[in-house]
């Protein structure tokens, strides 16, 4: 595996032989670890099965699991997929950003079966981070990268997390530093009548709904389980080893405390270990560490993390979801 670090803030980066070494090893079928603003991705070529069935494989993923394909603009985005009036005007308004669309697949879109779960619609972003949309660019491919961990567990927001959970997999890693929103991108659904809700993410709901100027629909909380519209739907998903205990009201002895806000909760002090998300009781910050602070209490050594209260309007709504789906029951 070679490591590539890279200072985007530098103009030649995209010439660089670490760059050339990135796509030819996309364009061989191979896996590349890719920083995006939200999370790291594990990127292969979409239109490539034989690659993505690697994703599946190095993440230990169900392969009923769509995957997402990132792309370098609309312009791109529309050889793949089906763009209504609605659709466009938030590609318009979000991309590049964390912001999914699942449109109805086009017939013509070389995108392989395996990335969309053999549905009839595909899973479409341009991202604000620079490298995703280079390689795709440079390429020519749309690049299949669910975030870049195993399957069901926390997702990465450093390259050494990646390396640790996916190391022998990858081909390349990219490193380029923390990643700035932290938390996966929100999914819309655009395949029927209206816009629904399918993901909460790093683009919060309100935001979204100002431009629809219409509320966004909730996602059908009776699907099959097991077919998924979106990736990010299982019940339980971003599951550290320790169990989670969400909304409490005070720690107790040997915990790992998850806090919010710069009011400390009683028994604090006893915790075994403590990360506030953002002791200023800001939610983009507290997306941005969500991540990072999971895997770093997990490793304290503690049974149990303990999770103060967190708000669920704007981010808090993707924080909280991800919360959610780490508490839930282990298949």
């Amino acid at each position: 595996m070679q490591r590539w670090t890279l200072d985007v803030e530098k103009p030649d980066w995209r010439t660089s032989p670490e760059a050339d070494a990135a796509c030819a090893a996309l364009l061989r079928g191979e896996l590349v670890a890719v920083p995006t603003e939200t999370v790291y991705g594990l990127a292969a070529d979409a239109t490539n099965a034989t690659a993505c069935a690697r994703i599946f494989e190095a993440k230990g993923r169900p392969q009923f699991n769509p995957l997402i394909s990132h792309v370098p603009s609309l312009a791109a985005a529309e050889a793949h997929g089906d763009f209504d009036a609605m659709a466009r005007r938030l590609a318009e308004a979000f991309w590049p950003g964390p912001l999914t669309l699942v449109v109805p697949k086009k017939a013509a879109s070389p995108i392989c079966d395996l990335a969309t779960s053999g549905l009839q619609s595909v899973a479409l972003r341009v991202p604000a981070g620079p490298v995703m949309r280079f390689l795709s660019e440079r390429t020519g491919r749309p690049l299949a990268a669910p975030s870049a961990n195993l399957s069901g567990k926390v997702s990465p927001t450093r390259v050494e997390d990646v390396i640790a959970d996916l190391g022998p997999s990858l081909s390349v890693a990219i490193d380029t530093g923390p990643c700035t929103v932290g938390i996966e991108s929100t999914i819309v659904g655009l395949t029927g009548d209206g816009a629904r809700l399918l993901r909460p993410g790093g683009l919060a709901r309100e935001d979204i709904e100002g431009i629809l100027g219409a509320k966004l629909q909730e996602a059908d909380t009776g699907a099959d389980p097991e077919a998924p519209e979106a990736p990010g739907m299982l019940t339980s998903h971003y599951a550290p080893r320790a169990a989670l205990v969400l909304n409490a009201q005070e720690a107790e002895p040997g915990d790992a405390l998850l806090s919010f806000g710069p009011d400390r909760l009683p028994g604090a002090a006893n915790a075994l270990a403590e990360f506030n998300l953002s002791p200023r009781g800001d939610l983009t910050e507290a997306a941005a560490n969500l991540f990072l602070a999971m895997r770093t209490l997990d490793s304290s050594g503690s049974g149990t993390i303990r999770v103060q209260v967190i708000p669920s309007f704007g981010l808090g709504e993707a924080i909280n979801d991800r919360l959610r789906r780490a508490a839930a029951p282990r298949p």
